[in-house]
This record gives C-alpha cells, structure tokens and sequence, in this order.
C-alpha cells in the first residue's frame, strides 16, 4: 500500500484527474478526505465511489442543504477546512492541494501539519505566500512536491544535480488557442473561444491565463521560489505541442529535458509513486513526436503580459499578491463578458505600472492577515480605475 491521502478541491480540474488515478489504484491508497468549495453533488459522487468517510464543504448554504444526504450515506460532511483537527489526529502520506485561486492559501497553511508529503498545484498560494509556506514546511516536516507539469519535470532534472551547475532552466508554453491568430481576430473574440486550449483539458480560469501567457508569468515567478533562483537563470520558450515541459542547461554544455503527453495524471501519478506499464506501441507513437519538436523565442509584441516579469522584483514582496489578484479580477469580468479579452492585457500592464502600487513593491507581506488585506486593496483600487483603463 502506497499509504493514506487527501485532496484538497477533489472536484476542480486537477482534482478530477487525481479521482480518475485513485479509481484505477484504489488498493494501494487509503482515502481520509475529500474538500470542495461548493460543488457537493459531485463530492457526494466521489466519497461513495471511492468510500470516503469524511469530506469538507466550504459553503455554508450547500452544507446546510446537503448535510442529511451525506448523512443518509454514512458520511460525515464538515463545514470548512478549519475542522481539519476534528477529522486528522495523525498525518497522512500525502496531501494533494488542488485548489484554484488564492482561496487555496489558507487550506495549503492549515494543512501542512498533517501532511508528510504536500502535492500541490496551487500557483496563487506558491506565488503569494512562499515565505509562509517554506517556513510551516520547515516546522513540520513537511515534504514539498509541486505537481504542475512544467515545475515537476524541473524537480525530476535538477533533483541529483548541484545548484551551481545549473545554467539555465527553460518553461515552455503552447501559445495557447491565439498563437497564430492576430490581435484584430482577438479584440471582441468570446469566452468559448478562449477557453479552447489545443492541448491540455483544463479549468476556465487557467485556460484564459494560458490564452494571455500569464500563465506562464506565474510558472515563471513558481519556479524562481521553488527552485531559490535569481530571474536571470530562467527562460520561456513557446512549444506548440507541449510535449516537452522543461529544459535545463547545464555548465559542461549538458542539456537535459522532460516530455510527456499532454496529461496531468503523469505528474501526479509519478508523484504519487504510480508506476503504470507502457501503453502498446507507446515508444512507436513517441519517436513520432520527437521528430516534430519545434520550439521559439515568444514574442512580447504577441504577449504583452510576459513584459511584466520585467518588473518582477529579487525579493519577495507584495508585488505578486497585486498581480495575482488584478489577474484574478480581470480575468472572471471577461468570462462574464463585462471586458473583452484585449482589455485583460492592457488593464493589467497599466494597473502594474501605476504609482499607487509602486510603494508597495519594496515591502514584504509578514503573514495571511497582511495578504487578505492587500488583495482587498487591489481589488478596491482596480473597481476605482478600470473605467479609465478599458
């Protein structure tokens, strides 16, 4: 047996494709817990496919609604992840952390206590709160293993090397759905558009970053916490078929890289220690995309928003909090068609750059309380100003 876990946000994206890998291994795993935000229907579904005995809802209108149906099944339902302690009176062998957004910061905290390993695919909590999170792991022990495709194949590479060998590590990106596509054709496209990507099955929200690249603005940002790079040690290139997910150049002109098809169950199965056979005719299939690897610089012409790491400062300080959430912001006002998708670049690049935020890029978040209070201002601010920016 593989040992006992959870997953935190077991009915998003990257929780569902952890679901179907538990359902194909079901005895090497012992499942503690399930979380959702409000999604109780498909969290009822999971815990009685895989005999969940405890599960968290973060709603309190769905807990009051769903509590005697969960009930009926013999299964405990808890009212947010603050009630861990009730459920975990031991630490479990892995902790997956799918959540999306910022709302995934406070469960990552509260649950590194009782996790020996942290999985975790949570950017926004990566990117806001590294300090906080690097020094709860530290505290307890906590094994960290980030489960984004792009930041595990960079674990997987430099994980026997020495730091000082490292001479640059390459993120690619697709150029998601409008990589050939000119600014004219994008300008008023729709939402059903955008959220096409040509490789990947994911959530709308990071669909539309990877349409803007700022997806790969935040992996950037990941990896210089994760891996305690200086910026200049970190590079972006556009691959189409995202095949290949990272590249490392060594010193000794050494180069090493890791591909995969295009599934986050490889990360998280490898992750997991799930070592599955070869498909039949896989190593054929394989050497068919070798031959057809194409990669190239990106254009900032094409993605204004890859001008931002330009801004990014050394150190840690509020600036991502602010990027994380004008992001954030812009991006739920274009799925709900209240900006177009070029109004996403130009209010972020201007809101960025203006002298309001300026002061805060030389001061460094101390805890969550400082960091709830800056995405209140941030979001405060851009309701203020989006009229003039649009």
């Amino acid at each position: 047996m593989n040992g006992d876990l959870i997953i935190l946000g077991s009915t998003g994206s990257i929780g569902t494709s952890t679901i179907n890998i538990l359902k194909k291994n079901r005895e090497k795993f012992k499942i503690r817990l399930l979380t959702s935000n409000t999604n109780a229907e498909k969290l009822l579904k999971q815990a009685i496919l895989l005999k969940v005995k405890n599960v968290i809802i973060e709603d309190v209108n769905k807990f009051k609604k769903y509590k005697n149906k969960f009930k009926n099944k013999k299964i405990n339902l808890h009212l947010g992840i603050r009630n861990i302690n009730k459920i975990l009176k031991t630490k479990v062998e892995y902790c997956i952390n799918s959540i999306s957004g910022i709302s995934g910061l406070e469960p990552t905290l509260n649950i590194i206590p009782f996790s020996k390993n942290l999985l975790i695919a949570n950017k926004e909590s990566i990117i806001c709160a590294w300090n906080l999170i690097k020094k709860k792991l530290k505290k307890h022990n906590t094994n960290f293993i980030p489960i984004d495709s792009e930041h595990f194949s960079i674990m997987e590479i430099i994980k026997n090397e020495k730091k000082e060998n490292i001479d640059k590590i390459i993120l690619t990106a697709s150029g998601g759905p409008f990589l050939n596509k000119t600014n004219k054709y994008i300008y008023n496209v729709k939402p059903r558009f955008a959220l096409k990507h040509p490789n990947w099955k994911m959530g709308k929200k990071i669909s539309i970053d990877s349409a803007t690249m700022m997806n790969k603005v935040f992996e950037f940002i990941e990896a210089k916490k994760i891996f305690n790079l200086n910026k200049k040690y970190l590079s972006i290139l556009i691959h189409p078929s995202s095949y290949i997910h990272a590249i490392v150049f060594f010193k000794g002109n050494l180069i090493k890289f890791l591909a995969h098809d295009t599934s986050m169950s490889i990360p998280i199965s490898n992750a997991l220690n799930i070592k599955n056979k070869l498909k039949k005719n896989y190593i054929k299939s394989n050497i068919k995309k070798f031959n057809e690897l194409k990669l190239h610089l990106p254009s900032k012409k094409k993605f204004p928003l890859l001008s931002i790491l330009d801004y990014l400062p050394d150190q840690e300080t509020y600036f991502e909090i602010i990027l994380i959430t004008l992001n954030d912001e812009l991006v739920n006002k274009y799925l709900k068609g209240k900006i177009n998708f070029l109004s996403i670049q130009n209010n972020l690049l201007n809101l960025i750059k203006s002298p309001y935020f300026k002061k805060f890029y030389k001061l460094k978040p101390k805890n969550i309380y400082d960091i709830k209070k800056m995405i209140i201002t941030a979001k405060c601010y851009l309701e203020l100003k989006l009229k003039y920016y649009e």
